[in-house]
């Protein structure tokens, strides 16, 4: 079979034996996603026809307006993972505390904990900008046939064993990786599939694209404010191009093509930072560096940084190696 004919489901069964752990979890763990995926873009597709827009008048565990479609992506992710009874525990963005997970034999015999963003980028819902869901997977560390703890949820990125994310735009794909490169897939919504459609995704190791907040400008340290005047100098291949979207998924999807930077760094506004660790930068950081770039906190790696808190902040500068790397330079010398 041609490789850019390959459904989803085929290519998980084919690079089954590549997984670290093979029992199936983890393949059946990717399907549930997928269907989930498939439920939320039909939502999101006609959310400009019914009333599914807008906020709900509550806030969640970060001080943020819920949009309505926010929680409705959250209940259909976790639904969908507990009904399949593939995973032992969930911590989403949108939730205060992690959810333990057992199976209808009331046992907790499952191996993996996932964390998700179910609807990153959700405020640009009514102006009909991308938005994508976010998602994590780790094998639990305390014993199987026990309830979750939060250590489980606390791991470091470098234990990660998968992560993806779904973007929600004028096509909407999958891309994930399971520490073997990152594929993505395009769905076809006339038959409800996703097909292989961006096989080994690389970001190049330069490119001209900076993604930041320049509104914030006033606000950030000054290594980043240093690094932005470098990208705006003309000077050898700059002055680069600024592009900002506002949602993650967006962002860091157009970059990983083209190649370039996305930075969130901290401010006088957000000290530690805006992004959160575990449901954001982690998956991405591990999605970057499986595709050939970096992701760090403007110092160090951020897969390497130890949480100490489910809705923990860091800063993030994420994309073409090389492109970080000078950033980085910027940071450590001020």
């Amino acid at each position: 079979m041609e490789e850019r004919n390959k459904t989803l489901g085929e290519f998980i069964i084919e690079n089954q034996k590549a997984f670290q752990y093979s029992s199936g979890e983890l393949s059946r763990i990717i399907n549930s996603i997928r269907l989930a995926a498939k439920v939320v873009n039909y939502k999101v597709n006609k959310a400009g026809l019914v009333d599914i827009i807008g906020a709900v008048g509550e806030q969640n565990i970060q001080g943020e307006d819920q949009q309505k479609l926010d929680v409705y992506a959250n209940e259909v992710f976790i639904q969908t993972l507990i009904n399949r009874e593939i995973v032992c525990g969930i911590a989403s963005e949108e939730n205060d505390d992690f959810i333990t997970v057992q199976g209808s034999d009331n046992c907790h015999n499952n191996k993996y904990v996932i964390l998700m963003d179910p609807l990153d980028g959700s405020s640009n819902i009514d102006v009909n900008v991308s938005v994508g869901t976010i998602f994590s997977v780790f094998r639990r560390i305390t014993p199987i046939g026990t309830p979750v703890t939060s250590e489980d949820f606390l791991q470091p990125g470098i234990n990660q064993v998968a992560a993806g994310y779904v973007i929600y735009g004028t096509s909407t794909m999958l891309v994930y990786t399971t520490g073997y490169g990152v594929n993505g897939f395009t769905l076809n919504p006339a038959i409800g599939t996703f097909y292989l459609s961006h096989p080994n995704m690389k970001f190049p190791e330069n490119g001209n694209i900076y993604s930041v907040n320049e509104g914030n400008y006033v606000h950030f340290p000054q290594g980043v404010k240093n690094y932005i005047k470098y990208c705006q100098r003309e000077e050898e291949d700059r002055p680069y191009t600024s592009r900002y979207i506002g949602s993650l998924v967006a962002d860091f999807h157009r970059n990983m093509i083209k190649g370039g930077i996305y930075i969130y760094p901290t401010s006088s506004k957000a000290p530690k930072g805006k992004l959160r660790l575990l449901y954001e930068c982690n998956p991405m950081a591990f999605i970057a560096e499986q595709a050939g770039g970096k992701a760090t906190d403007g110092f160090g790696r951020i897969m390497e940084i130890q949480p100490t808190e489910l809705h923990q902040r860091v800063p993030f500068f994420c994309g073409s190696k090389k492109m970080v790397e000078k950033a980085e330079e910027f940071m450590k010398a001020e």
